[in-house]
């Protein structure tokens, strides 16, 4: 049992009480569905892989973006993580198309640009039909770290490198937003 918990703690966000509630919910499983809970996992980690353009996750040679020829191809937006693509897609509103970076730059972390999706990103790119990078990193530290980094290696590159606005959240009250929130929302504030 505690082997078990263990394990579900490991998970992100998983605390010990949860990982106990966990636990004690695979336990009462019945045997078949204990096995498909664990066939399920077992399966994805042994098919799922990264998109040999993109980076992104993907049981196939190319996940579902990139084999989408409907989209444009001459824009990418780079984001940190898989979830990020999710996000975006949710919106329905971009067209384009992605490349998954799996992580930030972290020094305290242990994690520098090597450990990054960034040679695949300079590969596409120097492979031309590339004319912009959004970067739709976090608005970390870290994540605004890395989007400088790329933008600094890509500026050679001849390519147009953009950022996505930040402000103040829809249904949000100005006086509680932090100075940086609004400054970047009055700098990337638009036309109405």
């Amino acid at each position: 049992m505690s082997r078990l918990v263990e394990q579900f703690e490991r998970l992100p966000g998983i605390g010990r009480k949860s990982a106990q509630r966990l636990a004690y919910y695979v336990l009462q499983l019945p045997q078949k569905e204990a096995e498909e809970f664990a066939q399920a996992i077992t399966e994805a980690h042994a098919k799922i892989h990264y998109c040999k353009v993109c980076c992104n996750l993907t049981d196939q040679d190319l996940c579902p973006v990139c084999r989408n020829e409907a989209r444009d191809k001459t824009v990418i937006c780079v984001v940190e993580d898989p979830r990020d693509v999710m996000a975006l897609e949710r919106t329905h509103e971009f067209k384009a198309t992605y490349h998954v970076l799996h992580g930030a730059i972290s020094p305290l972390g242990g994690v520098g640009p090597e450990q990054l999706c960034i040679k695949e990103l300079l590969d596409r790119i120097q492979a031309g039909g590339v004319q912009e990078v959004i970067m739709a990193t976090n608005p970390t530290v870290e994540g605004e770290a890395t989007a400088m980094y790329i933008s600094r290696l890509l500026k050679p590159l001849g390519v147009k490198v953009t950022r996505l606005a930040y402000g103040i959240p829809v249904g949000g009250d100005l006086e509680y937003a932090d100075e940086v929130t609004l400054t970047r929302a009055l700098e990337g504030r638009s036309e109405m």
